[in-house]
Parts: structure tokens; C-alpha cells; sequence
């Protein structure tokens, strides 16, 4: 069978502390770590979310000034004016660098006339004679003299300076294309503007999803285009990683923003809560051993204290008193426990009082009814010893001299061979009174000597087998028999005597039996046999 130890208050006590302690915190923290996980992917998704539509409102904002200005510009007087006849370009050029100087996105301007000569350039033009892909982009202008042109291609001019993306407009001038002007935004600007603080990756795209700009590298697939692979949960897998995107085209324009966020992020912040979390249970974890122990020790202190009594108490010391200051339940338990120990030491007291004053009413009881008819007995066998035999009647007087002595005694308990001394004398004058008649016989073992007894423990039933042992027989032998058994003290009266056939007499031997028994075990009970004995069986 399985041992369950069991705990006391104070353990009990810390046991539970602990355990309603850490419940609630157990809650907090699987309610924490669950916040903790939504949290982290609302917050990634948000953060990309909006990385993209802050990205997008300042695309859009540009695209609509370049195509707003640059249909401005196709149409303006002066630009018709100075293509028609190279005239006043310092105007033509005041107006576009106080446009460009305003702007986020730096651009390069064009005005080319009909034959591929340029006519105005903010840059050197010099590359671009002969550039395949700018002549086919004049192309692309002149087949569409009344629409803006907008397209994703790349220049590259002096300096490392490259462009990105391009519009274009036909000046036109009585219905007839009379040249183009251009703008080419740069690459670096672009990039400046798609690139926000909490957001790792961006980029924007045309409608064929080729990259026009982007913060990274890593996004540029074949043909420069963005052609993401994704895992089985929609995750876009680059460069090793994985990421969460978000796309977001501009309304109105062929551009598109898209921009990534790694879940390494959100692993990290997952890796970061859950050392908060370790290190923030052990710090709990330690105090809460600590509120635990002192709650424990300050409720258990009360406890402690009662439980000292008690065990005080059960050794007998009644002077045990508790002071409990809590100003609680045990405060009451300690004050009543101070009452019933008041208590108790008074009837103890009261009960020892009735003990004494009961013993000795019956000791001067057993006295007053041995007195009477021994004595008379007594004397009227002195007065015929006195007539025959002087000797024997002055033995006699010695032998009562010391029976009256020690019968009235203040002493309730003596040593039983002062007792036993008592009933030899008793017996003796007994004797001396019926000569012949009676016939005793006394063993005391040697070690019963000293053992403390009742005063006149034996003498009423010796007393008792005397006065109804003659009543059917005129010879009587009393047998006295003391001594030890398996740790008690054994006495034994015999008689030859036919027993006690009157009620009274009965009666009356059963008081003066009940008596002695009484009186014998309420003082020598539970003592040693060195000391006194802690049985009387009584044989009669």
C-alpha cells in the first residue's frame, strides 16, 4: 500500500499558495504567448500593409505631377514656341527646373524635334544619339501623338546616374506633331521614396510586373521581373527566407507596390517574449517561494504555538500559556485555550481539595467506628489482667498506648511495615483476649517494607474476621500474606472462619472492603513498586 505523507499547516499552507498562485499565472501566460502570436502576425501584416499604402499614396502623388506637368509642358506656348523656332529656352528651361526642384523623384528632361535632334536636355544627350531603345521610344510617342506615355526602362547617363521609368508627350502644333518632350525619373530617387523604416523589403512594378524600382536585390528575377515563389501556406520564399507580401496597385496608373516583410521578424519577437517569459516565471516563480514561506510561517506561527501547549499540557504543565497577537480566529483560539487551562487548574485544584477532604472523612469514619467496641474490649480485658497478671496488663497498656497513638496519626499514607507493626500489636491484644482461641500468622516479603500503603489498611477486615469468626466455631486462625507479583503489590487475608451469612454483615464488609479499595488505588495508583504498588487485589 502506497504511503501518503502527510503535510502539517505550514506546508499545507505554502502547498496551496503555490498552487493558486501559479494557476492565474499559467492563464497569463498562455494568454500572453497566444496575444503574443496574433499579435506578431497582425503586426507584420500590418506594418506591410501599411509600408504599401504609404508607398503607394507617394507613387501615385508623383505620377499624377509628371503626367499632369508634362501634358502641361506638351501644350504650353512656350515649349510649341521654342520647338517651332529655337527660341526661348531659357523659359522653357526656368520652367522645368521649377518644377523638378519641388519634386521627391529628380527627373531628366527631353525636347526632341521630329528628326531625333535634341533640341533641349537638362543632361547630356550625347549617349542617346545613337541609343536603339530611345529611338524606338520616340517611336512609341509619335504613334500615339495625343496619349502619355508611360513605361518602365532603364538609362543610364553620367555620374552612374541610371533612370527607371520614362513619360512621354508629342508636342503638337495646328494638328501636327512638331516633337516630344520627355521626362525620365531617376532610379535612385525612386528608391529613396519606396523606402520605409519598419519595412524590409519594397518595390514597385509595371503592369508586366517588371521591376521599376526596389530596395533589394534579391527580388530581381530573370528580365528583371518579380517572380516570387510561393511555399504551401502563400509564404514568398527569397534568398532563403520567407516572407509575407502585400500587393497593392495604384489606381489609374500601370504601377503596382509590393512589399515583404520576413517571419524571421516575428520569430524573433517569438524568441524574445518566450526568454521574457522564462526569465519573468522565474522571478515569479521566486517570489512567489518567497511570499509563500513568509505567509506560511505567519499563519503557521499561531498554530505553532497552540500545538506547544497542547503538547505542554499533555506533560502536565498547566502553567503553558499562549500569546497570540493576530487580531484573528486564532487569537480567539489562543485567549479560549488561556480560559480552559484557568479553568482547568482550579478544578484540579477543587478536585484534589475533595480528594483530601474525602479521605479524610472516611479515615476518621474507619476511626470513629474502630474505637468504640475495640477499646471497651480492650479494657475489660485489662481489668482482669490487672487482677491476675500485673505484667500482662502492663504489656497491655504499652500495646494500646501505641495502637491509639498511631490510629489518631495526622499521617493518611505510612510504610507498611509501620502498618504491618499496627496490626501485629492489634493482633497481639486480640490474643491476649482470647487466649488459646486465636491463632495468627504474618508474612511480609522484604521488599514491601518500604512500600507506602493506606493507614489501617487491614485492620477492618481482620477486625471483621475476629468479630464473625466465632460465631459457629471457638477457635479462629488468621493468615497474613504480602508480597509481590508480576509488578503488584498482593495482600492477603485468610480466616478459617464459615464466612458472612447476615446481609448486614455482608454489608458492611463490602463498605469497609470498598472502602479500603477505594482509598488504596486513589492514592497509589499508576506508582512504581519501588514507591508503592499499583494493584491490591483483596483476598479474604
Amino acid at each position: 500500500m502506497k504511503h501518503i505523507r502527510n503535510r502539517n499547516f505550514k506546508e499545507s499552507t505554502r502547498h496551496l499558495f503555490r498552487i493558486y498562485a501559479m494557476i492565474p499565472f499559467s492563464i497569463l501566460i498562455v494568454l500572453f504567448l497566444a496575444f503574443t502570436i496574433v499579435n506578431g502576425r497582425m503586426n507584420l501584416t500590418q506594418k506591410t500593409t501599411e509600408a504599401a499604402q504609404s508607398i503607394s499614396q507617394t507613387i501615385s502623388d508623383v505620377y499624377r505631377q509628371y503626367e499632369e506637368e508634362i501634358q502641361r509642358m506638351a501644350a504650353s506656348p512656350t515649349v510649341i514656341h521654342y520647338v517651332s523656332s529655337h527660341l526661348g529656352s531659357e523659359q522653357v528651361y526656368s520652367e522645368f527646373y521649377d518644377f523638378n526642384n519641388r519634386q521627391k523623384v529628380k527627373s531628366i528632361f527631353h525636347i526632341v524635334n521630329t528628326d531625333g535632334v535634341f533640341l533641349a536636355s537638362s543632361a547630356p544627350p550625347d549617349v542617346l544619339y545613337s541609343n536603339f531603345a530611345f529611338g524606338n521610344l520616340i517611336h512609341r510617342i509619335d504613334q500615339r501623338p495625343g496619349d502619355t506615355l508611360t513605361e518602365m526602362n532603364s538609362f543610364r547617363y553620367s555620374h552612374d546616374r541610371d533612370t527607371s521609368y520614362t513619360f512621354g508627350q508629342a508636342i503638337v502644333k495646328d494638328n501636327e506633331t512638331i516633337g516630344y518632350i520627355i521626362y525620365q525619373l531617376y532610379e535612385a530617387d525612386m528608391q529613396k521614396v519606396i523606402f520605409k523604416q519598419n519595412n524590409e523589403i519594397a518595390m514597385i512594378t509595371d503592369e508586366h510586373n517588371t521591376i521599376i524600382a526596389t530596395t533589394s536585390n534579391v527580388t530581381k528575377g530573370g528580365l528583371n521581373k518579380f517572380s516570387p515563389k510561393l511555399d504551401n501556406k502563400g509564404r514568398v520564399l527569397l534568398n532563403e527566407g520567407k516572407y509575407y507580401m502585400y500587393a497593392k496597385r495604384i489606381p489609374g496608373t500601370p504601377i503596382q507596390v509590393v512589399t515583404l516583410n520576413s517571419y524571421k521578424s516575428e520569430q524573433y519577437t517569438y524568441f524574445t517574449v518566450s526568454f521574457f517569459v522564462l526569465a519573468a516565471g522565474l522571478l515569479l516563480w521566486v517570489l512567489i517561494e518567497f511570499l509563500a514561506n513568509k505567509m506560511s510561517a505567519r499563519n503557521s506561527e499561531s498554530i505553532d504555538k497552540l500545538i506547544h501547549a497542547l503538547e505542554q499540557l499533555r506533560e502536565g504543565n498547566f502553567n503553558g500559556y499562549v500569546d497570540i497577537q493576530t487580531n484573528d480566529e486564532f487569537q480567539i483560539l489562543g485567549n479560549e485555550y488561556n480560559v480552559m487551562l484557568d479553568r482547568l487548574k482550579e478544578l484540579i485544584e477543587k478536585n484534589k481539595e475533595l480528594s483530601e477532604l474525602r479521605t479524610i472523612i472516611e479515615v476518621k469514619q474507619l476511626q470513629s467506628q474502630f474505637h468504640p467496641h475495640f477499646i471497651f474490649n480492650v479494657l475489660e480485658t485489662l481489668r482482669y489482667a490487672i487482677k491476675i497478671d500485673a505484667n500482662q496488663a502492663q504489656e497491655i497498656v504499652l500495646i494500646l498506648s501505641r495502637l491509639l497513638r498511631y490510629s489518631i496519626g495526622p499521617d493518611r499514607s505510612v510504610q507498611l511495615k509501620n502498618d504491618m507493626s499496627y496490626v501485629r500489636d492489634y493482633l497481639k491484644l486480640q490474643q491476649i483476649r482470647f487466649n488459646d482461641r486465636l491463632e495468627y500468622r504474618v508474612n511480609v516479603a522484604e521488599e514491601t517494607l518500604d512500600v507506602y500503603v493506606p493507614k489501617l489498611l487491614l485492620q477492618p477486615i481482620i477486625e471483621n474476621a475476629i468479630k464473625y469468626g466465632y460465631e459457629n466455631q471457638s477457635e479462629v486462625l488468621i493468615e497474613i500474606n504480602i508480597y509481590t507479583s508480576t509488578g503488584k503489590l498482593i495482600l492477603e487475608v485468610r480466616d478459617n472462619g464459615q464466612g458472612m451469612r447476615s446481609t448486614a454483615f455482608r454489608n458492611d464488609a463490602e463498605h469497609l472492603l470498598s472502602f479500603s479499595e477505594m482509598s488504596f488505588i486513589h492514592q497509589l495508583l499508576q506508582h512504581n513498586i519501588d514507591r508503592c504498588c499499583a494493584c491490591v487485589p483483596f483476598c479474604i
